[in-house]
């Protein structure tokens, strides 16, 4: 471990087990935590920082808010043929995005095809962790999930839609290197204002308002954020809104914009298998990616790069060198601790 001014790093084994402790210490249950916990710190090994550890204490309040539900079990309430619809009761989105995904590749062994809604789930984190569960396993992943206004409509000054993510997974010849698209509909996600703010850093303009509707560089003042290229980010964010939320019967955003309040979230994991619709599906995916790294790269750039490539190795390099934690981050992790009576790992005091 090793520390500046600025940050301190620590192993990422440690740092999952301290994670899964403030969280059991927070109201989850010991498997909650332990799925919970490597979802986020994937995030963080992939330096998506925005979606890792520095979400625990709200988790812990949204437990106490009962926003989530420790005691959930989440059950199938419908399907049909190669769609099954669940109902998570608020549990942890982890527990729920990874029970979806192991749905969703059920139903592809046996119709090619698996479409798992899940309704009534907490915050799912970096919804690239389910898809790529798929991808390993030699299917395509798709994953999409919902959740209340945080995202300007285009065209309008109030938060009309969320900032849904949507996540596209394929196999390539090497499992540990699929592709793997994971993106927000937002111009930023809401996580790397949060990151921001905890590292004490400004905010670009073009990625959030605050109370007046006025752009701010100032993550503390945001008080919501812009759609990704205007009417096409809040347009598909809508859509997302439709096949995650209004056909699985939980509407969420005409919900809270009726009465307002945290209708909670909802997701969705769809997987394909490729077999069924012929062979060397892999080895073409290959080729594809090999045409589009050879292109020249642009002024400036070293290289050209594919959809999740700048994870898996920036999650090589932190899996030698342990992850950084920014000291907003630490502080929170460190108060929660002292809270709950959870031990801290040497290196982080």
């Amino acid at each position: 471990m090793g520390a500046d001014s600025d940050t301190v790093t620590i192993g990422s084994l440690t740092l999952q087990g301290f994670a899964a402790d403030l969280l059991r210490a927070g109201g989850f249950t010991a498997d909650q935590a332990q799925q919970t916990a490597a979802m986020l710190v994937w995030a963080n090994l992939r330096g998506a920082d925005s979606h890792g550890v520095l979400r625990i204490p709200r988790y812990v309040e949204m437990v106490q808010l009962g926003l989530i539900n420790p005691s959930a079990e989440p059950r199938q309430v419908s399907g049909k043929g190669a769609v099954a619809v669940l109902d998570a009761d608020r549990a942890p989105g982890a527990v729920a995005m990874n029970l979806a995904a192991r749905t969703a590749m059920q139903l592809s062994d046996v119709h090619g095809i698996g479409w798992c809604a899940v309704r009534s789930i907490s915050h799912a984190g970096a919804i690239g962790y389910y898809v790529q569960q798929a991808a390993q396993a030699g299917r395509v992943g798709i994953a999409m999930t919902a959740s209340k206004p945080l995202m300007i409509y285009h065209g309008s000054s109030a938060e009309g839609v969320s900032t849904n993510p949507i996540a596209i997974a394929a196999p390539t010849t090497n499992p540990d290197r699929p592709l793997v698209l994971d993106m927000s509909t937002a111009s930023v996600a809401l996580g790397k204002i949060m990151a921001a703010r905890d590292g004490g850093q400004t905010i670009p303009a073009g990625w959030g308002v605050d109370a007046d509707g006025r752009e701010t560089t100032d993550p503390r003042k945001v008080k919501a954020v812009l759609p990704m290229s205007g009417p096409k980010g809040s347009g598909l964010s809508l859509m997302i809104e439709v096949l995650a939320s209004v056909l699985t019967g939980n509407p969420l955003i005409a919900v809270a914009l009726a009465g307002g309040g945290d209708p909670g979230g909802n997701g969705l994991v769809a997987v394909l298998d490729p077999s069924a619709f012929g062979e060397d599906f892999p080895i073409e995916v290959d080729r594809l990616g090999a045409a589009i790294k050879g292109l020249p790269p642009a002024a400036g750039s070293e290289r050209v790069y594919l959809p999740g490539e700048r994870g898996f190795e920036e999650m090589e390099r932190r899996s030698r060198a342990g992850i950084p934690l920014v000291q907003g981050t630490r502080s929170r992790l460190l108060a929660l601790a002292s809270k709950l009576k959870v031990a801290v790992p040497e290196g982080l005091t």
